[in-house]
């Protein structure tokens, strides 16, 4: 049987789309053959391509079946989509439990607010993070460039519209996923953070991922993968296997600011597969 009769009609159609969206979004010219399916001897069947060109659904909603051409309406299940409670103390030494919105809050406040290390001492804003607090997709980048230290969010310099891109051919916008940083500080000349900043920012990171409670997360680059994952592997190594953090789904890739630097095609395909795998990943898990 060959790769094309693994797949006919609007499925494959639908597959051709989504492969030719993503290698335009990553400048990628030449289009080579879609691995629609794998050799029995490797053990893994064919992907299905259900779902890879929609959104993902918020949890909270679910998408009920329509017609072929028309769109996809959200449909409340009464389930609430904020996460649990959260204990702190008030004033008089009192404990006191607070919503998902208070406690972003709360953590917001505590980060615009840190001087725990030297990054600090040369910010120009903190940046916290921004996107969907309840999303599926949370990217973790490494740290504020120039462009992110004057604006005050993450990834809005050149890497970050790379990254716009790639979430866009995924069939996703930015609104739809949450973006942010190993550390909220910009690193002096947007050098790699060291342990003793990172040590001081993850509890950070650690409470937005707690927050928002997504299905799965994709680091961007070495220090967010080591930082998630407790490992002393490096990018290229641990790129595109699959890892967890508190049992949520991890996908290591290249950060957008490496492809720019080393854009090649053997590179952008590697991004591509990741994105591929999250989001067969993602729809396995709708």
């Amino acid at each position: 049987m060959s790769e094309i009769d693994v797949l006919s009609g609007e499925t494959l159609h639908r597959a051709l789309l989504e492969r030719l969206r993503f290698e335009r979004a990553m400048g990628i010219e030449c289009v080579h053959p879609l691995p629609l399916a794998h050799s029995a001897a490797e053990g893994v069947s064919a992907p299905s391509a259900r779902s890879v060109l929609q959104p993902v659904p918020q949890r909270g909603v679910e998408l009920r079946p329509v017609a072929s051409g028309t769109v996809t309406q959200p449909v409340s299940t009464g389930q609430p989509a904020s996460a649990a409670p959260s204990k702190r103390i008030d004033e008089a030494g009192e404990p006191r439990l607070l919503d998902a919105s208070a406690r972003w809050a709360d953590l917001e406040a505590r980060a615009m607010g840190c001087v725990a290390c030297a990054l600090h001492q040369g910010r120009n804003k903190v940046v916290f993070g921004t996107g969907h607090r309840t999303a599926d997709l949370l990217f973790v980048g490494e740290g504020p460039g120039a462009d992110e230290d004057l604006k005050g969010e993450p990834f809005v310099g050149h890497a970050g519209q790379l990254l716009d891109k790639i979430i866009v051919a995924m069939g996703l916008q930015r609104e739809n996923v949450y973006i942010c940083n190993v550390v909220k500080c910009r690193p002096p000349d947007n050098r790699t953070p060291l342990p003793d900043e990172v040590g001081a920012c993850s509890p950070f990171l650690f409470e937005q991922v707690e927050l928002v409670a997504p299905k799965v997360i994709v680091t961007l680059g070495g220090p967010a993968t080591k930082a998630l994952l407790n490992t002393v592997q490096g990018i290229v190594s641990i790129r595109g296997r699959w890892g967890t953090f508190k049992g949520i789904s991890v996908m290591p890739t290249y950060h957008p600011a490496f492809l720019l630097r080393s854009y090649t095609e053997e590179n952008r395909r590697a991004v591509w597969d990741d994105m591929k795998a999250v989001m067969k990943k993602l729809g396995d898990n709708s």
